[in-house]
């Protein structure tokens, strides 16, 4: 049964629910700050899936004995705990992918094709997406472009890694087809003015996505309130299982998708000369579907309705902040979007003089775990000048002593490797 956690944000109580985190990495306290990467999981949802395994597990959908028919119900009740979570409207449904490229492959590959009728996608349209996006929310589009003779249109951002809403009006016409962004870039945590850009696509006639692979783990995520056509994300950046993700769509769209796998489960009838297929949300489930990880996602999503939200995103804000301040005062260092109202929950910088890959091999000697690259979004970063950076990620059981370590650290490398 999942904990529930007072409002007031015990993050040392929080931290007691995630087994992974009691450890010591080359003999110091393990500060876990690669969160924008794979949160860790607390034991609710290690036990939920657990359980399943341990006396649930059998294919849904297909039996009549009891183990399949207990599987069929802890599954569509984990379909309609996720959609709770994340606010999804009653014109819309969940998908379940293996997580958010998935999600976006599925879309952008499934525009092309038409089962009946006309694809979504045609020669001449045009595709919209930011300029701030990770390569899952970029080559799906680029490939769809091509293999339909539409035209794909990138909102470029400033320089310092901001959009801007009148570029994205300056762009978008009758030809516009899809606008899709994220709602926080995963390589600099900047969050882009979301509602107002989905708004002008919107009215331009365009079909929305968001990418919310990032933000799903900040508690903010609410499709009726955004108002999106399509949302992607992945349940290992809420708390929950690697491999395990969801696209939620607007029904009449998720309708024209051509489906990418065709076999198992998803079929109405066949022959040896035709099929039909099932309705929404089967069609485009097709094969045995992971179904443990499921469940674990659904925990993981009463693991965050149980916090208080607010609070996490308060919590989540200081932390940035006191980083972005402590890292600012270092010679020679670039915090990207240092601005905390315009981002959340990621620190993303470079050193003059020392290569990120050095400083992320330097703070995991001294217990900090921190991601270094291109963060899979390298045309984010050469807009930025930059060809990689040491990011720093946060997460509900992350404290201010780690953030102090996490500076520590900086300052001692570039005292060391400068």
């Amino acid at each position: 049964m999942t904990e529930v956690i007072d409002s007031a944000l015990n993050i040392e109580d929080i931290a007691a629910q995630f087994p992974i985190l009691n450890q010591r990495v080359n003999g110091v306290a393990l500060a876990y700050l690669d969160n924008a990467a794979t949160t860790q999981v607390p034991r609710s949802v290690i036990t939920a899936m657990s359980q399943f395994e341990q006396h649930d597990r059998a294919n849904i959908h297909r039996g009549v004995h009891t183990l399949s028919q207990r599987a069929t119900d802890d599954f569509e009740a984990a379909r309609a705990n996720v959609k709770k979570f994340l606010q999804v409207p009653k014109m819309h449904e969940l998908i379940f992918t293996s997580g958010t490229t998935d999600a976006l492959n599925m879309l952008a590959q499934g525009m092309t094709f038409a089962i009946s009728g006309e694809p979504l996608l045609r020669a001449g349209d045009e595709i919209v997406v930011s300029g701030l996006e990770h390569h899952a929310n970029l080559i799906p589009w680029q490939q769809a472009a091509r293999r339909t003779g539409a035209v794909l249109r990138i909102v470029k951002p400033d320089d310092q890694g901001r959009l801007h809403a009148d570029d994205l009006r300056k762009m978008l016409s009758s030809k516009t087809r899809v606008f899709s962004i994220t709602a926080c870039a995963n390589a600099t945590g900047y969050c882009p003015p979301l509602k107002e850009m989905l708004r002008l696509a919107a009215g331009a006639g365009a079909m929305t996505v968001v990418d919310a692979a990032q933000a799903v783990g900040h508690g903010k995520v609410d499709v009726e309130d955004w108002g999106c056509d399509f949302l992607a994300f992945s349940a290992h950046k809420m708390y929950g299982p690697m491999g395990m993700g969801g696209l939620v769509g607007r029904r009449s769209l998720l309708e024209r998708l051509s489906p990418l796998r065709f076999g198992g489960d998803m079929v109405d009838w066949v022959t040896f000369d035709d099929a039909a297929f099932n309705d929404i949300p089967a069609r485009l489930e097709g094969g045995t579907p992971n179904v443990g990880g499921t469940i674990g996602m659904s925990a993981a999503a009463t693991f965050m309705m149980n916090l208080d939200r607010q609070a996490l995103a308060t919590h989540l804000a200081a932390l940035r902040a006191q980083a972005v301040a402590a890292l600012q005062k270092m010679d020679g260092v670039r915090v990207f979007v240092p601005e905390n109202s315009d981002a959340e929950a990621i620190v993303s910088f470079v050193v003059d003089g020392v290569h990120p890959h050095d400083i992320g091999t330097f703070l995991d000697e001294k217990g900090v775990a921190v991601r270094t690259g291109h963060h899979c979004a390298q045309p984010l970063l050469e807009c930025l000048g930059v060809g990689s950076t040491t990011r720093a990620s946060f997460a509900v059981y992350n404290t201010h002593d780690q953030i102090d370590q996490l500076v520590a650290g900086v300052a001692r490398a570039i005292k060391v490797l400068r």
